[in-house]
């Protein structure tokens, strides 16, 4: 299965559907990520992205008060999970690959690797700035945005590699995408900068957009009108989320930069309960699904958060 998502788009009927998914945790047996993903696989998803997590540091007391600075990544093995997938699954799959804790030659190592398991999409992303981190700071040689990552994938799929004096160099053949905000990235000083910068990734490479979860489609739209009036042609996939629990409320608007509509915030508002969530989050996506398919969206993807009964639920009634 090396069909690119940009190729499954364009030979697609009709809208596709395809989804997120969370490496599990450090330690967790691989078996309770298939428990996630079966239930969806009878919805004939056409591929699934797999998110990546970069190291965190802590740090521990030793003896005579000294600090230990302990790297961690809670999250490691998106390259194997995604080999994993595509092998048990027979489905295109697409690693996220960002700038943050990686040099440029760790980034060319592990696009050989990714085209050696024959995984030939990848999302590439900047990535978040770590917790100790007020804002991003890219590796020792490492890309500060997401369009130097995008460049060097392409100077890959040209047959050019760090090394200029390398022998015997392949050409790879990455599909790229990259992520697009209809609300605006929360570091971006306005929509037009956002807007200005998602189309160089384009015109850089890159194939298609994956947006940011957002919950009132007429920023979608609106969003999609922009890049148009941009330039920017490529396929845009909406990013869809059911919203499932009470800490969902605060803590998605506060980690994602997205806001609640009114009508869905005066629904939240008188839950007590994550059922009554749920229940609410489940129809809004639901509704949120109907209207975009009717919009003939090219794909309807969903982050699952490692949860995939709510998106079940939603799809069971779409596709």
């Amino acid at each position: 299965m090396n069909k690119s998502v940009i190729e499954a788009i364009e030979q697609a009927e009709g809208t596709l559907f395809s989804f997120e998914i969370l490496p599990p945790l450090k330690g967790a047996d691989i078996e309770a990520l298939y428990s996630g993903i079966d239930p969806l696989m009878e919805f004939k998803p056409s591929f699934i992205n797999v998110t990546y997590h970069r190291e965190e540091y802590v740090y521990k007391k030793r003896e005579k008060g000294f600090l230990e600075k302990i790297s961690i990544r809670k999250r490691p093995g998106t390259v194997g999970i995604c080999a994993a997938i595509k092998n048990k699954y027979g489905i295109i799959t697409v690693p996220h690959l960002t700038c943050g804790g990686f040099s440029r030659e760790e980034t060319e190592n592990a696009l050989i690797d990714l085209s050696f398991l024959g995984i030939n999409n990848i999302l590439a992303l900047r990535g978040d700035p770590i917790k100790s981190e007020a804002r991003f700071v890219p590796n020792e040689d490492g890309h500060q945005y997401a369009i130097g990552l995008v460049d060097q994938v392409m100077q890959m799929n040209q047959g050019s590699y760090l090394d200029e004096d390398m022998q015997n160099k392949s050409k790879t053949n990455f599909c790229v995408g990259v992520a697009g905000y209809p609300e605006k990235h929360a570091e971006a000083m306005s929509m037009k900068s956002d807007l200005k910068h998602l189309k160089e990734k384009i015109d850089a490479g890159a194939a298609y957009i994956v947006t940011q979860m957002f919950f009132d489609n007429q920023k979608f739209f609106e969003f999609v009108d922009k890049c148009r009036a941009m330039g920017i042609n490529c396929p845009i996939i909406p990013g869809l989320k059911p919203i499932t629990a009470l800490r969902h409320i605060e803590f998605i608007p506060k980690t994602f930069g997205v806001s609640f509509p009114e009508e869905l915030s005066d629904q939240l508002e008188n839950c007590s309960t994550d059922e009554q969530v749920r229940k609410i989050g489940t129809a809004w996506c639901l509704k949120q699904s109907q209207e975009l398919k009717a919009a003939k969206v090219p794909c309807l993807h969903y982050y699952t958060m490692g949860k995939s009964d709510s998106v079940k639920e939603i799809v069971s009634k779409i596709f």
